[in-house]
C-alpha cells in the first residue's frame, strides 16, 4: 500500500531534477505529495506545480510549499499528518529530519553529503582520467552531492596528472549561463561563494597549496557575481578542514598514494561514503577497489553515469534510502499481512 503523505524537501544545486527524483516514484506508488523546493531555488518547482495542474492531477495529490527551513522544512518533518519524509541536502539538515521525525516515527529516506574520493592509477588511461576527474569536481560549478573532489593519484604519473589537470582547469572560462561562451557559471549564492573561499583559505593555512590562485576572480567585470575561480590545491593532508568537509565548490584536493592499500585507506578515510572513482586499466583491480571502497557507487573509468533503473544512495553519513530502482519505489510503499479464514 502506499505510505501515504509525503513530505519530500530538495535541494538548490539541480531544483528541477530533485523534483522529479522525489515526485515520480512517490505518486507511482500511491502516495500524495508536499513538496518543499530550496528557498533560492523555487521558481523551477512552482512552474511544474502549474503544469501538473494543467495536465489534470486531482487537487489535493501534489501541493507546493516555499518558504525557508525553520518556517517550512522543520514544520513538515515534524507534522503528526505526514507518514514519510524524502530529503536530499546537508548532513547536518538531515540530523535535524530525523529529529524532528520522531514524534510520529515517520519513515525517511536521506540523501546526504558527501566527500567522494576518486583513485588514478598508475596503469590508467591518463587522458580519460584527467577528463573524468574533472568532470567530477567541476560539474555544475562543483555544487554536487557527488562530487569527486579528494583526488588521489599513484606516485608514478602523479606529476604528469597535476600537469594535464592544470591545463585542463586553464581552460575554464568563467561567465554568465546566457553566454554560449561560458563554461562555468557562478555559484548559487554570496553565502555558498563565501564558505567555498573559506575553506579554500583554510586549506591554504593549513599548509596546502594552491595552483593557479585561491579561488578568487580578479575580472572587474565578474565582480558582481557569485564567482569562484576552479581551483587545485596540493600538498593536502586527511586531518585539513578542507579535507574533511563537504565543499560544494569548484576545489580539487589532489594527493598521491604508494600502494593500492593505501589509495583504499585513503578513500575510506571519511565519515561520508556516497560515491567514488576509480581510474585503472587492471579489471580485477577495479573490481577488488570497488568491493572495498564503503560508498554507495563506485564508477570504475568513467564517473557521473546514471540510469533510472539503477538505485543511487550512501553509506554512513551520506545518508540512507535510495534514489531511483526499483528500491527507489519500495521506499514508498508499506506491506499489508492480511488473514481471513474462509471457514
Amino acid at each position: 500500500e502506499p505510505v501515504g503523505v509525503v513530505a519530500a524537501i530538495i535541494p538548490w544545486n539541480f531544483p528541477l531534477l530533485m523534483c522529479g527524483y522525489k515526485l515520480g516514484p512517490a505518486l507511482a506508488a500511491g502516495n500524495t505529495v508536499v513538496l518543499k523546493p530550496a528557498e533560492q531555488t523555487p521558481l523551477s518547482a512552482l512552474r511544474l506545480m502549474q503544469v501538473i495542474a494543467e495536465v489534470g492531477f486531482p487537487p489535493g495529490v501534489v501541493n507546493v510549499v516555499t518558504g525557508f527551513g525553520p518556517t517550512a522544512g522543520a514544520p513538515l518533518a515534524a507534522h503528526p499528518d505526514v507518514d514519510k519524509v524524502t530529503f536530499t541536502g546537508e548532513t547536518g539538515t538531515g540530523r535535524k529530519i530525523m529529529n524532528a521525525a520522531g514524534g510520529n516515527m515517520k519513515r525517511l529516506s536521506l540523501e546526504l553529503g558527501g566527500k567522494s574520493p576518486s583513485l588514478v592509477f598508475a596503469d590508467a588511461d591518463l587522458d580519460a582520467a584527467v577528463e573524468g576527474t574533472f568532470g567530477a569536481v567541476y560539474f555544475n560549478q562543483g555544487q554536487c552531492c557527488i562530487a569527486g573532489a579528494r583526488v588521489y593519484v599513484e606516485d608514478p604519473v602523479y606529476d604528469d596528472f597535476v600537469a594535464r589537470l592544470t591545463a585542463r582547469v586553464e581552460q575554464v572560462h568563467l561567465g554568465s549561463g546566457l553566454d554560449p561562451g561560458t563554461t562555468m557559471g557562478p555559484l548559487v549564492s554570496a553565502e555558498q561563494r563565501d564558505r567555498v573561499h573559506s575553506l579554500i583559505d583554510s586549506g591554504l593555512a593549513d599548509g596546502a597549496r594552491a595552483i593557479g590562485g585561491n579561488g578568487r576572480v580578479d575580472d572587474p567585470a565578474l565582480a558582481d557575481g557569485f564567482f569562484v575561480q576552479p581551483t587545485i590545491l596540493t600538498g593536502v593532508r586527511p586531518d585539513m578542514r578542507v579535507m574533511r568537509e563537504e565543499i560544494f565548490g569548484p576545489v580539487a584536493l589532489v594527493s598521491r598514494f604508494g600502494t593500492e592499500a593505501e589509495a583504499v585507506q585513503a578513500a575510506n578515510d571519511t565519515s561520508f561514503g556516497l560515491a567514488s572513482g576509480v581510474w585503472t586499466s587492471d579489471i580485477k583491480r577495479g573490481h577488488r577497489v570497488a568491493a572495498a571502497i564503503r560508498a554507495g557507487v563506485v564508477w570504475v573509468n568513467n564517473y557521473g553515469w546514471f540510469d533510472v533503473a539503477v538505485p543511487y544512495g550512501g553509506f554512513k553519513l551520506s545518508g540512507f534510502g535510495k534514489e531511483l530502482g526499483r528500491e527507489a519505489l519500495d521506499a514508498y510503499l508499506q506491506t499489508k499481512t492480511v488473514w481471513i479464514d474462509l471457514s
